[in-house]
């Protein structure tokens, strides 16, 4: 099967059932969260926390048991998983390292206040071989220079340009305040050496985009949210690359009802894409979906196939905003069929629903609402805390 035709329900099944999201879970306990994460190749990172961070609101859609701690196990005691960049600031598996080597080697010869960074750099891996994992509270160098965002202390600038190198990785976090320590103390020997497996620029974009479409599901040769960070990889080059993928049987083309463009999924995923040609039976699931899911990481493409407009108005001005500041869609089914705003009061150790949007046309039936409730309450539970209802 090198090409397939799918119904638009099909489809969405299709990018539920890859996900994990509709049906029974297939994902569980700590190892749902490594197998999960070695499927999509990465999660995104986002150190906002109104009712859980992104990675832990994406996991807890889709494994089952999943507690915030099994991921702060994974990343800061196994050393499983590993904080780095992929798309964007992610999680990744740390047997992934070699694969980002290119990247770490770019950071080292530029960079904001690369002179001033450089200059201290010694002096920091001296102050953590002999403290131990530091923050930029601990390594003093509080002048001030120009960093991405907007000036900052050199510490930081310093701390954060040799983890981006490769030379530092985060130890653990208290709350949003990262401690650095030597990559070596953490990273195996064998890993830190290990070549690059694609020293080829454009054998690397094929693997990336590979695992982009991994990452989603279903993804269309178009620019998108989800190819961020792929460095280099404008239309040109992905036209080669989709090319190149489906002579050498790695993705599959797959036209959808509706969809004027050509969808591509994985070769791996083809027994997937039988089973759902078969139209089984699948249970439904309420679930809350994380702003920067994997899932959603082209909206476009998630308007065409579930006819869900759905934007992150974290940045958009308040009076600009058509629903709210942190607002999570709703999945039940194969459906989005709404939107909730929901927060935890640390105080009252309570999670309050503010608002529940629902889509146009979407029947509140008992047993619509019963399934909320319970995924509201499962999510309070995650939260740590109680739900009292709306």
């Amino acid at each position: 099967m090198k090409t397939a035709a799918l119904t638009n329900k099909q489809a969405r099944r299709f990018m539920l059932l890859k996900q994990g999201l509709i049906g029974n879970y297939k994902f569980s306990g700590k190892q749902g969260v490594l197998d999960f994460i070695g499927q999509a190749g990465c999660i995104q990172f986002d150190p906002i926390d109104v009712c859980g961070k992104n990675p832990e609101l994406v996991l807890q859609s889709r494994v089952k048991g999943f507690t915030k701690q099994m991921l702060y196990s994974l990343l800061y005691e196994d050393r499983t998983l590993l904080d780095y960049f992929d798309k964007n600031l992610s999680i990744m598996e740390t047997t992934h390292w070699p694969y980002f080597r290119r990247y770490r080697q770019a950071h080292e010869s530029g960079g904001r206040s690369h002179d001033e960074v450089n200059e201290v750099c010694d002096e920091i891996k001296r102050i953590i071989a002999e403290k131990g994992p530091v923050s930029s509270a601990d390594v003093g160098f509080d002048d001030k220079v120009n960093w991405y965002w907007s000036n900052t202390k050199l510490a930081r600038a310093a701390l954060e340009t040799m983890y981006f190198r490769g030379d530092l990785v985060i130890h653990h976090k208290k709350g949003t305040i990262k401690y650095y320590d030597l990559a070596e103390n953490w990273i195996s020997a064998e890993l830190l050496s290990a070549p690059e497996p694609y020293p080829d620029e454009l054998d690397h974009q094929k693997w990336r985009v590979q695992r982009r479409i991994g990452a989603v599901g279903l993804l269309w040769n178009k620019p998108s949210d989800a190819w961020l960070n792929i460095w280099g990889l404008k239309s040109g080059q992905r036209n080669e690359i989709f090319r190149q993928l489906l002579i050498e049987d790695k993705i599959i083309e797959i036209t959808v009802d509706g969809i004027k463009e050509k969808l591509y999924c994985l070769s791996s995923d083809r027994a997937l894409l039988e089973a759902v040609l078969e139209e089984p039976e699948l249970k439904a699931r309420c679930e809350l979906i994380a702003p920067l899911d994997n899932m959603l990481w082209d909206r476009r493409l998630i308007k065409a196939l579930f006819d869900f407009d759905y934007k992150w108005e974290i940045y958009t001005p308040k009076e600009q905003r058509k629903y709210g500041y942190y607002v999570l869609p709703l999945l039940y089914g194969d459906s989005f069929i709404g939107r909730v705003e929901a927060i935890r009061d640390r105080k009252a150790k309570t999670l309050v629903m503010q608002n529940l949007w629902y889509e146009e046309g979407v029947k509140q039936t008992k047993t619509l609402q019963t399934a909320i409730n319970k995924r509201m309450c499962k999510f309070a539970s995650f939260n740590e805390c109680e739900y009292n209802g709306v």
